[in-house]
C-alpha cells in the first residue's frame, strides 16, 4: 500500500516476475462456483496487472474475465485481442461515452493507428459509422486504409500538428502516444461541444509502482483533476483511460469478430523459447498490430 524506492528489499516477492496479458487457451479445470464455463472450453481472456501474467503454461484466471472464444479464430488470433479489445472499450466504451447509437458521422482522430490499440479501434469505430482519421508512418497508410481508415497522416512526413491542423476540427481524440502530443492535440477538437480527449498513456501505473497504491492514486487523482479544470475551461473533456479486465465486455467484442467486422491484425508469432526476441522486437516500435507468443 505504500513503499518506499529508496529501501526495497531487491529479493522481495515481486521477483520472478510473469509477464504477459493476453491469453487464448483451453480451461482444464474451473473452480466450484463456475458454472459458464467447463473444462475443455477454448476461451481467451486478458488478466489484470495484479495477478501473475500469461507467459506461462497455466493460467488462473477469475470467471468473469474470460470470453468463449471465436470459433473462426486460431487461438494465435484470439490470443491477439483481448488486452487491446478491452483498452480501447474502456478509452471509446466506458471513459469516452461513445457507443454504437451515438458514434455515428463522429469525426475520431487515432494517434498512434498502427498499433495494436490503434487496428482495434479503426476497425470498432467504422464498425459503429465514425470518421476516423489516423497517424502512423506512410509505409502503413495501405494498411490502415484497409482497415477502414478515412484519412491518414503521415506523422515523419512533416509537422503532423500542422497536417492535423489543416483538417476540420474533431468530435473525439484517442492518444495512443502520449508525450508531447497531449499539448496541442486538444487544440483539434471542437470546443464546447462535448468534445473529448482520452489518453492510454498515463503515469497512474507508473506512480502506484514507485508510490504504492494510495499514495499512487493521489498523486495520479491530483494530476488528473488538474488538467480536467484546465481544459475544461476550454470548452473541451480530459480523461485518462484504463485497460480493465471484462469478460462481458469481451463477450460484446467476440460478437463483432464473429459478425466479421472486427478482425485480429497479428503481426508476427514467436515460438515460446524466442520470448526475449519478441520483447526486443516490440521495443523497436512500430508495430503493425500484435505480436503473439505460441506454446506450439
Amino acid at each position: 500500500m505504500k513503499r518506499d524506492p529508496l529501501h526495497l528489499n531487491p529479493a522481495g516477492s515481486e521477483f520472478p516476475l510473469i509477464l504477459g496479458r493476453d491469453v487464448s487457451g483451453v480451461i482444464v479445470e474451473t473452480g466450484l462456483d463456475v458454472s459458464y464455463f467447463k473444462p475443455g472450453d477454448e476461451v481467451c481472456a486478458a488478466v489484470p496487472p495484479w495477478k501473475p501474467g500469461t507467459l506461462a503454461e497455466f493460467v488462473v484466471a477469475s470467471a468473469n474475465e474470460v470470453a468463449q472464444k471465436p470459433k473462426a479464430l486460431s487461438h494465435s488470433q484470439a490470443a491477439a485481442l483481448p488486452f487491446v479489445a478491452l483498452s480501447t472499450w474502456s478509452a471509446l466504451v466506458n471513459t469516452g461515452g461513445l457507443r454504437k447509437d451515438n458514434c455515428r458521422g463522429k469525426r475520431v482522430l487515432i494517434l498512434g493507428g498502427s498499433g495494436g490499440i490503434g487496428t482495434f479501434a479503426i476497425q470498432l469505430l467504422k464498425a459503429w459509422g465514425a470518421h476516423v482519421t489516423a497517424t502512423c508512418t506512410a509505409n502503413a497508410f495501405s494498411f490502415l486504409k484497409d482497415l477502414g481508415a478515412d484519412h491518414v497522416v503521415d506523422y515523419q512526413a512533416q509537422s503532423v500538428e500542422k497536417q492535423l491542423k489543416e483538417q476540420e476540427l474533431f468530435d473525439f481524440v484517442l492518444d495512443n502516444v502520449g508525450g508531447h502530443t497531449e499539448k496541442w492535440a486538444l487544440n483539434l477538437l471542437k470546443p464546447w461541444s462535448g468534445a473529448t480527449y482520452v489518453t492510454l498513456v498515463t503515469p497512474f501505473m507508473l506512480n502506484v509502482d514507485r508510490l504504492g497504491v494510495a499514495d499512487g492514486m493521489f498523486r495520479s487523482g491530483a494530476t488528473v483533476g488538474s488538467k480536467i479544470l484546465k481544459h475544461l475551461s476550454r470548452g473541451v473533456h480530459y480523461r485518462w483511460a484504463l485497460f480493465i479486465p471484462s469478460g462481458p465486455s469481451l463477450d460484446e467484442i467476440m460478437e463483432l469478430v464473429d459478425e466479421r467486422k472486427i478482425q485480429p491484425i497479428v503481426e508476427q508469432i514467436f515460438p515460446f523459447s524466442e520470448v526475449p526476441q519478441a520483447f526486443l522486437k516490440m521495443e523497436g516500435g512500430h508495430a503493425r498490430g500484435k505480436t503473439v507468443i505460441s506454446r506450439d
